[in-house]
């Protein structure tokens, strides 16, 4: 059968994490490559009791279609959790907040438009922008996040600016109070919208960050938020929170990709959520990240001496960002990295444009700290015998 793809289908491409998750799988692979929570987050026994309720006191309706915009309680739950007056009729509950990008680009975003994104960004926005077609701009960024200035340059014309503000994918940075205010100001002057995507911003390890952008500039901000990264990823929950303008539109849209997300998920979801579980549950995970993270940059720098490696040192998340040596391709040292048991993500695929072959991506959660000395181990030594040639 001579089937005809759609133009946007060909613009579709598939998620290079995934690619090489499949290398990773080989037995005695340490992977540093995957954006995966850690598994020993994950609240097991809470799930059994609240499954064993759900079904108990509501199953059929756990178990029958649902609202598009999701639970009541659960929409109301997270409306009362943000640091800014929000309605929960501006809560739209998301098959994961992938699906919340999604949304966004079918809404926002016509074919030739500009979409603005940091340097580098999410790779799984780009695959969410992609399809529709837009000319997606890279904004000039530092170890604070936008350069201000470069943005103002690029922004005529753009439909919204996606940013992720705290412990950023791909490069754990997180966006300065001096930063945030300089961008929420610059961008209310010249009217350009926001998408601001926060899947780790509970995971802080001293101290939390500083107020979403949307808390300042609510009427242009679109807000993206996800249970995976504080409970489990498998329930695919997320949200989006969005001026009452815009949200008729986004739930039109919803309504069109899946009718509703699984409703016993979101009854779930919400039985965990009473009596303050989640604020009892996220401090295990900040505990347990801040010590993998701090094995692998005490790991880095035993390692990595006499090399010209460059790192960052996050203040939450899940991820750091690498460069490495000059003349390197961290996609040819990709194999070799793993020949010695060890797996990253070469940075190239977070890139808009104007990709730094030189940089990759380490995430520090699923590793033990024994496998993460080793794997650093390895990984310099494959940086060592690729400086020589």
């Amino acid at each position: 059968m001579p089937w005809t793809l759609a133009q946007r289908a060909h613009k579709m491409n598939p998620s290079v994490i995934r690619e090489i998750l499949k290398v990773t799988e080989k037995p005695g692979i340490i992977s540093f490559a995957g954006g995966l929570p850690s598994p020993k987050t994950f609240p097991v026994d809470a799930f059994a009791a609240a499954c064993e309720t759900v079904l108990r006191t509501d199953g059929s309706a756990a178990l029958q279609y649902a609202a598009s915009e999701g639970l009541p309680a659960l929409r109301e739950w997270i409306a009362e959790q943000l640091p800014w007056d929000v309605s929960p009729d501006q809560v739209l509950i998301t098959t994961g907040s992938q699906q919340g990008l999604d949304l966004v680009a079918k809404v926002l975003i016509d074919e030739g438009s500009t979409v603005l994104v940091e340097t580098p960004t999410y790779l799984g926005a780009l695959q969410a922008f992609t399809p529709m077609e837009p000319v997606i701009v890279s904004v000039e960024s530092d170890d604070e996040g936008i350069d201000v200035d470069d943005l103002v340059k690029k922004a005529p014309g753009a439909r919204f600016l996606y940013v992720l503000p705290n412990f950023q994918n791909p490069t754990g940075r997180s966006m300065s109070e001096a930063r945030r205010a300089a961008l929420v100001e610059r961008a209310a002057a010249i009217g350009l919208p926001l998408v601001e995507d926060n899947p780790y911003g509970d995971l802080w390890f001293d101290q939390p960050p500083p107020k979403p952008l949307t808390a300042r500039y609510p009427d242009g901000c679109i807000y993206l938020g996800s249970f995976s990264k504080v409970l489990a990823p498998g329930l695919r929950l997320g949200y989006v929170v969005a001026p009452p303008a815009i949200m008729p539109k986004l739930l039109q849209a919803k309504q069109a990709a899946d009718l509703h997300s699984p409703s016993f998920n979101q009854r779930m979801v919400s039985e965990v959520l009473k009596d303050g579980f989640i604020h009892r549950h996220v401090p295990t995970i900040r505990a347990l990240y801040k010590t993998q993270c701090h094995a692998m940059l005490d790991a880095l720098s035993k390692e990595m001496a006499g090399l010209d490696v460059q790192w960052n040192t996050p203040d939450g998340g899940m991820f750091l960002w690498v460069r490495l040596p000059e003349g390197m391709n961290a996609v040819e040292l990709l194999p070799k990295a793993v020949d010695k048991g060890v797996a990253f993500v070469p940075g190239a695929a977070f890139y808009a444009d104007h990709a730094d072959p030189r940089t990759l991506r380490l995430s520090f959660v699923t590793a033990s700290v024994e496998q993460i000395h080793i794997g650093i181990a390895a990984l310099a030594q494959a940086i060592r015998e690729a400086a020589k040639g």
